[in-house]
């Protein structure tokens, strides 16, 4: 296990370096000068431009840029924003709020999600079976911008349940309706995963075999159906928490939450690289770390996995 977890650390390098350089240029590369972008439509002294230009070191070729960049992110220096904060201040306020909303709506998704398969797994065909097919279909249908929309209307607008303003700090209560929205499709998809894989296992030979020795009802599916039926549930599950935190753009302005999405979106438009750069640097370590730690589970669900 030492060996196969060392040599995927060592695979997660190259994979890193070249995420971040990839992001980098594909920033640096979009139209537009977003130095003067910041002036607005209001003239620019020349001589003005080009020492702010210098002071960030965005006078120099593309390439020097990059190195330079690279050389300050092996540091932990993310750079710093064209409003002259520290990105990796930015980064540090806004990650706790998306840490919070994305893992509140991963355990939404999780318990809701792997409980609503388990029972439709366990009536295949019958009332509840159907019913649970129809709404995760409705729920994958509905984009999330708009069932946002509903959700802030209704309890935001109408029933005043949330506030909607910036807030540069929330906490969990305030963070459940967006959490709900946020997960709502990883939710239709986890119980269909698991209501699939539940109806699959239910069928094969090591669960007529745990029957026929007389095993409890409940031993029979939490310790041998649910277990290995997890696999293919675990592997969407460790890869949607990068997404819950990366996709998190639309949500967070629905509901003014002033996390990473809400940082992303407004550095995209501004065409800050280095915001950018830095925030996606810190989601590509959470999808690497996610990736890693899925891989180890599978050992822990189906003790007939081992690494080597």
């Amino acid at each position: 296990m030492g060996r196969y977890v060392a040599r995927r650390l060592l695979q997660m390098i190259p994979v890193f370096l070249g995420t971040v350089t990839l992001i980098f240029f594909m920033v640096h590369v979009l139209p537009g000068d977003p130095v003067a972008a910041m002036w607005g439509d209001k003239a620019v002294d020349p001589a003005q431009l080009a020492a702010f230009k210098h002071a960030r070191g965005l006078d120099q070729p593309l390439f020097q840029q990059y190195l330079d960049y690279m050389g300050k992110l092996l540091t932990g220096d993310f750079g710093v924003a064209m409003d002259g904060r520290k990105v990796s201040d930015k980064i540090a306020a806004a990650m706790p709020v998306t840490i919070r909303l994305a893992l509140l709506a991963f355990a939404i998704e999780l318990v809701l999600g792997v409980t609503i398969g388990l029972f439709a797994g366990l009536r295949r065909g019958k009332a509840f079976d159907k019913s649970t097919l129809v709404l995760t279909l409705l729920l994958i249908s509905i984009p999330v911008p708009v069932l946002g929309f509903i959700f802030q209307n209704i309890f935001a607008t109408q029933l005043k349940w949330v506030t909607p303003t910036v807030q540069d700090s929330m906490n969990m209560g305030q963070l459940v309706l967006p959490a709900i929205v946020l997960g709502s499709l990883s939710l239709a998809y986890v119980a269909r995963l698991t209501r699939t894989s539940i109806a699959e296992n239910i069928k094969a030979d090591y669960m007529r075999t745990a029957v026929a020795k007389g095993l409890p009802k409940r031993r029979v599916i939490g310790t041998h159906l649910l277990r290995n039926s997890m696999i293919p549930v675990v592997t969407f599950l460790g890869t949607d928490l990068g997404a819950l935190m990366g996709g998190a753009i639309v949500t967070e302005g629905i509901f003014n939450v002033k996390g990473v999405g809400f940082e992303l979106y407004h550095a995209i438009n501004l065409k800050e690289g280095a915001t950018v750069s830095g925030f996606v640097v810190v989601l590509v370590l959470v999808y690497l770390a996610a990736s890693l730690i899925v891989d180890l589970l599978y050992a822990v669900l189906d003790p007939r996995i081992r690494y080597a």
